[in-house]
């Protein structure tokens, strides 16, 4: 149990010695009234492993397998080094027949140390004009071939 659940289990079983309300068990917890009584009721029928949420230890059914995360991994380091990561999940796509969304393909190769390599482009400098000593010195031209200003008299 984590340190949460063993304040859940704490509070629960101050409202089941009713030491404290469910009102105020649900405050402490910032859970709703409807909570804690399920709470409680769990905690009184299967005991304290109630409070531990169900889903602990366990993988996420949508998550990749480890075949095709290695297989990711391997296929960047070896086959496919000059791709960005966004080309790599066409390139998958198209001659390995994995369909991976371009998310998931970040989060594999970024935790396994591989970073994309047209992602560090080195970025252009802008260099900014010096000012004019006065104000009304800078010159301006219009270099397009058409006339945006109507002239009156025109030849």
């Amino acid at each position: 149990m984590n340190q949460k659940e063993i304040t859940r289990l704490r509070v629960i079983n101050q409202t089941i010695d009713k030491v404290i309300t469910i009102k105020e068990a649900a405050e402490l917890l910032g859970l709703s009234e409807r909570q804690v009584i399920r709470l409680k009721g769990g905690v009184n029928n299967y005991g304290p492993a109630f409070i531990i949420h169900k889903n602990r230890g366990r993988k996420p059914q949508h998550t990749l397998p480890d075949e095709v995360r290695m297989k990711i991994v391997e296929l960047k380091q070896t086959k496919y080094q000059e791709a960005n990561f966004n080309h790599f999940v066409e390139l998958l796509q198209e001659h390995e027949d994995i369909k991976v969304s371009y998310t998931s393909v970040h989060r594999i190769l970024t935790q396994a140390g591989i970073k994309s390599p047209k992602k560090h482009r080195k970025r252009k400098s802008h260099h900014r004009r010096k000012r004019k000593p006065q104000k009304g010195m800078l010159v301006q031209i219009d270099a397009s071939p058409h006339e945006w200003i109507i002239r009156r008299n025109r030849p």
